[in-house]
């Protein structure tokens, strides 16, 4: 019986994916300002400090034990630990790593997080290559920049589909990056993203377990597959990314096709990345910021008869989980995030431990936390009311939370949630020289002393 294939998709769409791949093989080397090449230098190093520190986390341990079953050859390095293996396995558990935590950074725009699958991919191809700093630099930023006009095609309809966009667009952008790295010219750069479109990774499924941080690891690593095999001659469509059957019309209803294009080499979406000061999904930043802020007013959980949470619907959608049970499932529950930062004032990876999760005082307090939708409350805001036992009501509105475009981390903050991370893995002395060579890096000859300072000692 004959099928009816009809496709009610646009035929006619430019022709993004040849035009995103000469942008990528000719823009010139440091083509962009002084501001975007240091925020591509605080991104660098934002999702180092986020790799070393998870890098003994038993999801990594599990993944690479997983990799060691296929006795990789030691090529490249893992950062945090003292294990080498096969440059796309790094860029798998690098990916995995940085990930764990969910304390990478943010466009906020599309909610991807767009170091997570393409600096694995270039470390890992860089250190095998010798390419200098400067060739990864540029590689990031361009990258980037691919993975986040691709979500703007896209976003939010593709990410309410339940795609996990970092890890869907992510392999977009290592695959660019990756081509960058290697010289490839403007064809074999168009065959590397076309290869790289039939590979998207990433359900939101997955949130809350060990799975969602699977995503831009394997993202980096078919990025960087895709980009070897395009090297090497192997083909795709050239029209992989917009045709009716291609990457964008099958993930997303909505193709907002002038947004991979509009201000290309002038406009760089590395340019407006945010850093977490909370390990846990972004949407629930607002609300741990007020309870912060409550705190720093005096109310303690003892004297809290109920916190009346007003936030937008994402958060509920995203981060709903009342009773999480452990720490990954914390990070997707606002009610928790609430509870410490009430009780604690932060929400580092330390307030995310099972044991903190499942103590008394944090359950006590999380289930007092009542949260509703409302109406004219943004994505990015939080209204928080502390109702005390003795009646009184001390409210707290966030506009923009701490670490967003208004409010940004310093390079001091970035610095100091660094040591926070990978003092513990690397060492005080380790992680500072990390530092220093991430800020140095596009002026390095090759990535020998970041791959040094970053490995765990034997």
């Amino acid at each position: 019986m004959a099928r009816n294939t009809t496709v009610q998709a646009d035929a006619n769409a430019p022709a993004i994916t040849r035009l995103l791949a000469e942008f990528v093989a000719t823009h010139p080397s440091r083509g962009w300002s002084d501001a975007v090449e240091h925020e591509a230098h605080r991104t660098f190093l934002n999702w180092a400090g986020c790799a070393v520190g998870a890098a003994r986390h038993e999801s990594v341990q599990a993944a690479l034990a997983a990799v060691q079953m296929l006795q990789p050859a030691p090529q490249a390095t893992l950062l945090g630990r003292a294990e080498r293996v096969d440059m796309a396995s790094a860029a798998l558990i690098n990916g995995i790593s940085s990930h764990t935590f969910d304390f990478d950074d943010t466009h906020l725009r599309t909610i991807i997080h767009p170091a997570g699958p393409v600096a694995p991919a270039l470390l890992a191809l860089a250190e095998v290559t010798g390419a200098s700093g400067r060739a990864l630099m540029d590689a990031l930023v361009l990258g980037v920049d691919v993975s986040c006009r691709l979500g703007n095609v896209m976003y939010p309809e593709h990410y309410d589909r339940g795609w996990h966009i970092t890890g869907s667009t992510g392999t977009l952008g290592a695959a660019a990056g990756c081509a960058r790295l290697l010289g490839l010219d403007a064809d074999r750069t168009q065959m590397a993203l076309g290869i790289a479109a039939s590979q998207p990774v990433g359900l939101r499924e997955q949130f809350g377990t060990m799975t969602k941080p699977l995503h831009p690891g394997a993202a980096a690593r078919a990025g960087l597959m895709s980009a070897l095999m395009a090297q090497h001659g192997y083909t795709a469509s050239k029209r992989a990314l917009e045709a009716p059957r291609g990457f964008v019309q099958v993930v997303s209803t909505k193709a907002a096709w002038h947004e991979a294009t509009d201000a290309l080499g002038e406009r760089f979406e590395i340019a407006t990345n945010t850093y977490k000061p909370f390990a846990c999904g972004i949407v629930v930043h607002p609300g741990i910021d007020a309870c912060a802020q409550l705190r720093a007013q005096g109310v303690r959980a003892e004297n809290v008869e109920r916190i009346e949470l007003k936030v937008h619907s994402l958060v509920l959608e995203l981060c709903g989980k009342k009773e999480p049970a452990d720490g990954l499932a914390a990070k997707f529950s606002v009610y928790h995030g609430c509870a410490v930062g009430l009780i604690y004032g932060r929400a580092g990876e330390g307030e995310f431990d099972d044991a903190v999760v499942t103590s008394e005082a944090v359950v006590a307090l999380r289930r007092k936390v009542v949260a509703t939708v409302a109406e004219g409350i943004e994505e990015d805001q939080a209204d928080v009311t502390a109702v005390l036992r003795d009646g009184r009501r001390i409210h707290i509105f966030v506009e923009h939370a701490i670490g967003s475009m208004q409010r940004p981390m310093s390079n001091a903050d970035l610095e100091a949630k660094f040591h926070g991370q990978a003092d513990a893995v690397i060492g005080a002395a380790g992680s500072q020289a990390l530092i220093e060579t991430c800020w140095g890096l596009g002026r390095a000859t090759d990535v020998g002393a970041l791959v040094s300072a970053g490995r765990a000692p034997d």
